[in-house]
């Protein structure tokens, strides 16, 4: 290496640092304010505007088929503009769409609120953050990606406390206003200030820099014709509806098995510190493996602790929850950086986009589909349905095509 390029790579790290650090912040606010929203603020929303449970939980079934409608075209304009514009525009919409939630009094204005969350959700979660460290690293956003997915997993742990807190203090109408000011006074600069207008560039052999090359826009049907994009896409499209479903309603789950209340909020408290811990440990030790790898460790483990879930015992529950929360951290990650391994940096904006499509309506339609396989029948019957996608989303990953086998970390 060469006396320049050790120089523009001690400088640009401290910059790589504090964009990670930066977005994974912003991303802890923007899933603790959107997607996790409704497990603190939906029965406070239906007491007091007299709608059902499953109305308001709704809302965020129809943010997300927007987000999967936008995504697209989100990760395209990131692709030829960078990051920054786009996701400092998510914080403006999420924030009008939180403040609109507060002012509503109709269900109409409320839909509508969740519209403009949804817009604001493409732009502005893991997908667009994603496609923004790959826009600015190219094949070296691996770790980046990594970090920003370790900060985020802390959503639901920092952010349901305090939602708690501000619902119990203020209501969730002055609650959805103070943290719509969140986004503007913090994660608006913070996207304006940190993140880079284009995509960094990397040093030559010969202390030179290499510029960033323009991304042509591909349509949605070039990507679906690669078998092994096809492949992915469904494997990480069934996944994403098991965890959801699972996500938001395995408190009934358990409760169905006949637990009490206080085992079952122990097992659930299990997740969050398994995810950013298996997180960790890929950071630690698979950074030399090919990301296909974790996807099939991670897709494992889900099926694993679904397996253990549907044994009905409170010891193998406990073991589930640890199991399932390592699967769903690493595969996070994973849905990141293997479309990275396998395609490259070009156009992984606008892949990543096509990719979310699928899987944000599989998100929006795993709670309502999940919720009346509960109530029409039992867990008893749902467990096991789960368990058969997730086999298959493993038998996916397992034989994806072109994959090649990695080496091991020296």
């Amino acid at each position: 290496m060469t006396t320049d390029t050790l120089t523009t790579s001690l400088r640009t790290e401290p910059n790589r640092r504090l964009v990670i650090g930066g977005l994974g912040m912003t991303q802890i606010v923007a899933w603790g304010t959107t997607f996790y929203l409704p497990a603190v603020f939906a029965n406070p929303i239906a007491r007091d505007s007299g709608w059902s449970l499953s109305v308001v939980v709704t809302g965020l079934s129809l943010g997300l088929l927007l987000a999967g409608s936008c995504s697209p075209v989100t990760g395209r304009l990131i692709d030829r503009h960078g990051g920054r514009y786009v996701m400092a525009f998510s914080s403006i919409l999420i924030a009008a769409g939180l403040w609109l939630m507060s002012q509503v009094t109709g269900l109409t204005g409320y839909f509508l609120s969740w519209a403009v969350l949804g817009i604001g959700m493409a732009a502005g979660l893991y997908d667009a953050a994603f496609a923004t460290l790959g826009r600015l690293y190219g094949s070296g956003a691996r770790s980046a990606i990594t970090g920003v997915t370790l900060l985020g997993g802390l959503a639901s742990t920092l952010c349901w406390p305090l939602l708690t807190i501000l619902e119990e203090t203020l209501g969730w109408r002055q609650g959805a206003q103070v943290v719509a000011l969140v986004h503007l006074l913090f994660c608006l600069p913070v996207h304006l200030l940190v993140v880079p207008v284009r995509q960094e560039t990397t040093a030559t052999s010969n202390g030179g820099v290499t510029p960033a090359k323009p991304v042509e826009h591909q349509p949605a049907g070039s990507f679906f014709r690669d078998r092994r994009f096809l492949t992915i896409c469904l494997a990480f499209t069934l996944l994403a509806f098991v965890m959801t479903g699972l996500s938001v309603h395995l408190l009934e789950v358990l409760r169905q098995w006949g637990l009490d209340t206080a085992t079952v909020v122990m097992i659930g408290m299990i997740i969050g510190p398994a995810q950013v811990t298996a997180r960790v440990l890929e950071f630690s030790f698979g950074r030399g493996f090919h990301p296909v790898w974790s996807a099939r460790v991670g897709a494992l483990l889900v099926l694993i602790g679904v397996a253990l879930f549907s044994l009905s015992q409170p010891l193998a529950a406990f073991v589930a929850a640890a199991v399932y929360g390592a699967g769903n951290g690493i595969m996070t990650i994973a849905r990141g950086t293997l479309p990275l391994a396998l395609f490259g940096p070009d156009a992984y904006g606008e892949r990543m986009g096509v990719m979310a499509r699928p899987v944000l309506i599989a998100q929006a339609a795993a709670p309502i589909l999940t919720a009346t396989v509960l109530t029409r029948m039992d867990a008893f019957y749902l467990l096991p349905g789960l368990v058969i996608l997730l086999l298959v989303s493993f038998a996916l990953l397992a034989l994806l095509p072109g994959a090649r086998v990695p080496s091991p970390p020296h």
